[in-house]
């Protein structure tokens, strides 16, 4: 078991290896929408790559969700698989945001054996995710 200080300095070791390995730059928070983001989640049984739809106006967080939900199958077929959409999910804190997700389970940030397949994985969905919006951004943003 790791100390609080040794879990928060083998993270921070995880993301700059994950920076070395593959050094460019995520579209991540620059959507150009706002409170819709990319993201990155590691623990210690998972890791996952989402989008974060938080408005602050649930009929704008679920229209943006709807319109993404709406190219579903394009999405699948030409870019990324095995994709969670949730229209209602319940953060820690208990704000209701909206959450499009792939996950990989059985992998841990704990343990460095894990960390090559962790960024694969990584790059592979988030780049899949990027290519999507880029290319349909203007559908997405078009919610008025």
């Amino acid at each position: 078991m790791y100390s609080k200080e040794e879990t928060q300095k083998l993270k921070r070791e995880f993301w700059v290896t994950f920076a070395d390995k593959y050094p460019r730059k995520w579209v991540l928070y620059d959507t150009k929408i706002k409170d819709f983001s990319f993201k990155f989640y590691v623990d210690n049984k998972k890791a996952l790559v989402l989008i974060d739809i938080e408005h602050r106006s649930d009929d704008k967080r679920i229209a943006y969700f709807e319109k993404i939900e709406a190219l579903k199958n394009i999405l699948e077929e030409e870019f990324i698989k095995d994709l969670v959409f949730e229209k209602e999910f319940i953060l820690e804190n208990g704000k209701t945001i909206s959450r499009i997700w792939v996950e990989k389970l059985e992998v841990s940030v704990s343990n460095r054996k894990y960390w090559d397949e962790i960024f694969d994985f990584y790059n592979e969905k988030m780049n899949s995710l990027e290519l999507f919006y880029k290319e349909y951004d203007d559908f997405i943003k078009d919610i008025d």
